[in-house]
């Protein structure tokens, strides 16, 4: 148990000492003042462009929080940003405001998707037993860290009676 609990604290580590989304991360001051004197003549970098062309998310989130929203939806895919974002092809990086590639379309479906079931659905859920996470769907709640949700398949010798067996029947 420690030993995930340890490298789960590596891998988000690792991840935020990474640059974000395949962009150059804005460095921190101290950051600038270090790559400066590592660097001769070296420019300090230009912040971040704001993000363009977000449909499902607000349009004024913090560049932060989407961040931090991408990382959860690629945490629980199991994919990487270019899953969803294309490439452009003159630059070879990552094109984030780009509609190219479906996977993005099918990526805003299932947000709105998730964040229907949440108002609409489980917000109705009132089950003192459940705890406030039970009561949210995410993504990760079908995908389980895989691109494709699993199907479900039950125990040997469950079944549902919509798959044949008789439903149980009350004393009489």
């Amino acid at each position: 148990m420690h030993s995930r609990l340890f490298l789960a604290g590596i891998f988000s580590l690792a991840l935020a000492a990474e640059p974000l989304l395949g962009q150059d991360a804005a460095p921190s001051a101290a950051g600038q003042s270090a790559a400066s004197e590592a660097q001769p003549g070296a420019h300090p970098r230009q912040p971040l462009p704001k993000p363009v062309n977000l449909k499902v998310l607000p349009k004024d989130i913090s560049r932060e929080d989407l961040i931090k929203i991408m990382r959860g939806y690629a945490g629980a895919l199991g994919v990487e940003c270019k899953f969803c974002h294309a490439t452009n092809p003159q630059t070879h990086k990552l094109d984030f405001a780009s509609d190219a590639r479906d996977d993005k379309t099918i990526a805003r479906t299932m947000i709105a998707m998730t964040r229907t079931i949440n108002d609409q659905y489980m917000s109705q859920v009132h089950d003192p037993d459940a705890m406030p996470e039970d009561k949210h769907v995410t993504c990760g709640t079908c995908h389980r860290g895989h691109s494709m949700p699993e199907h479900f398949v039950p125990p040997p010798g469950h079944q549902h009676p919509s798959q044949g067996a008789e439903p149980a029947r009350q004393p009489q």
